[in-house]
């Protein structure tokens, strides 16, 4: 495998093993992964499995991605397959697009594998890890082994990373209770845990250190199963408006009022996400206070690659009110746009049944906007790679699934994203999502934009080609 460094030269690897010794050695090296399945605009591992995003930090420019992560092979390590156990491994962006990978940051140890957690910035020091002038990073995980909740920490801006001497902090309280969500709470000055225990229900915590924790209330949610994240948004940008939004794993999200101890949903359980691949998501805070979520696209499988599974590319996350509520919306980074090399644009199109307007087209990597008039059409679509995203009946499919989609004066809009082995679709500029993971049998492809049963008016169209998040 012959891989680009970030001098231009050519690194001939000669196994996976070399291969991780040089990333981990000279950490942000490898720029351009050229494998055939490997995505060029969603982050991957260099080798290995990766799951569930976890502990993501921003922290002086720096955005901190932590994923559950089998070093040993391109299987879930969530079992024990001859002493395979999941790790944390690390990268770092500085634009949320490019990512740097870094040595692993949290090792199995006598109390099990590390399982999923979060992280945070202690700006207090109120564990007291502080040493130094930075304010420590600290992350909470699941010691899967003993079922206890435990802490790593690091006072050099994630560079390095040491295990607290008293873990676990939180102690089993049933089997498989996992994935601590770990924030402060402001108004109280208290830490708060979120905690998966049993299925249809969410545990709350409190603490003053991170190290002694308080039960404070278990909140009944409809069908809540682990990996939850929460935090603040304003109602329609409107930060006098701020609510409460708690989600889980399976991206139901639930929004209401948090006093510190419990959280009170104001709605039953709600879903903006329908795609075939997508599975605990978390999200950072920016420095702008945009909420972004990024999202562990399950179940892709990549023949030949040395890594497996990889992330949704960063959506930012927004409170609207519609006419069915309050909801939450979810859309691309406007940060894509630093990828595109050539676009094709239309406008005011009347589309006609066997017309296709970007015949010319071909490649594997696109960013694509269109908002289409439905008219006449009974369906209309966009073909690509043997597949198609089609609207039809007030729904949009995608490789499989399945969202409903409502006209807005006439009028649907559609965002797609295009990469070596994944398509997301966002309808009506993000109240529905459908990412999707696919094994394209070539390559490039043509884009075929069509209509059926009528004409339909392209109002506006762009097709964006992407540069390689590895070579850019």
């Amino acid at each position: 495998m012959n891989i680009k460094t970030t001098t231009g030269n050519i690194l001939i690897v000669s196994s996976l093993s070399s291969l991780t010794a040089f990333a981990q050695k000279e950490p942000g090296k490898l720029r351009v992964f050229s494998e055939r399945y490997r995505p060029q605009f969603h982050y991957t591992a260099v080798k290995g499995w990766i799951n569930d995003p976890i502990g993501l930090i921003y922290y002086e420019g720096e955005y901190h991605l932590f994923n559950d992560h089998n070093v040993k092979s391109t299987r879930f390590p969530g079992g024990k397959f001859d002493g395979e156990q999941s790790h944390w491994s690390h990268a770092i962006s500085r634009d949320l697009i490019h990512w740097q990978h870094m040595p692993v940051a949290v090792y199995p140890d006598k109390l099990g594998a590390c399982w999923s957690g979060s992280g945070v910035i202690d700006w207090q020091n109120t564990t007291g890890f502080k040493a130094g002038k930075e304010p420590p990073l600290v992350l909470a995980y699941t010691s899967a082994g003993s079922w206890g909740q435990s802490l790593v920490y690091s006072n050099d801006r994630g560079r390095t990373w040491k295990k607290y001497d008293g873990n676990p902090v939180l102690n089993k309280l049933a089997d498989s209770n996992r994935d601590p969500m770990v924030f402060w709470h402001e108004p109280t000055k208290k830490w708060i845990m979120i905690l998966y225990v049993k299925r249809g229900q969410a545990h709350f915590f409190n603490s003053d250190d991170m190290k002694k924790w308080t039960a404070t209330s278990v909140v009944p949610l409809n069908g809540f199963h682990e990996c939850p994240d929460m935090f603040q948004l304003p109602a329609d940008g409107d930060d006098k408006k701020m609510k409460w939004v708690l989600y889980d794993a399976r991206f139901a999200y639930w929004i209401g009022e948090f006093d510190g101890k419990t959280f009170k949903p104001d709605t039953a359980d709600l879903r903006c996400e329908f795609g075939k691949n997508f599975h605990a998501a978390q999200s950072w805070k920016t420095p702008e206070k945009k909420r972004v979520q990024m999202g562990w696209m399950n179940g892709g499988r990549y023949p030949g690659m040395p890594f497996n599974q990889q992330q949704t590319f960063p959506c930012e996350l927004t409170l609207r009110t519609t006419p069915a509520g309050m909801r939450l919306y979810i859309y691309p980074i406007e940060e894509i746009k630093s990828l595109y090399s050539t676009s094709f644009t239309l406008k005011d199109h009347t589309l006609k049944p066997g017309e296709n307007p970007l015949s010319e087209l071909s490649g594997d990597l696109f960013d694509i906007a269109m908002d289409v008039e439905v008219g006449a059409a009974t369906e209309f679509g966009l073909r690509l790679h043997e597949t198609s995203i089609v609207y039809a009946n007030g729904k949009v499919t995608s490789l499989g699934a399945v969202a409903n989609a409502t006209p807005t004066e006439g009028s649907i809009k559609l965002r797609i994203l295009v990469d070596r082995a994944s398509v997301e679709t966002f309808v009506n500029d993000g109240e529905a999502a459908l990412p999707c993971c696919f094994v394209p049998k070539n390559q490039n492809t043509g884009l075929e934009l069509y209509t059926k049963g009528g004409n339909a008016k392209v109002r506006s169209l762009r097709v964006s080609k992407l540069k390689s998040i590895w070579d850019s």
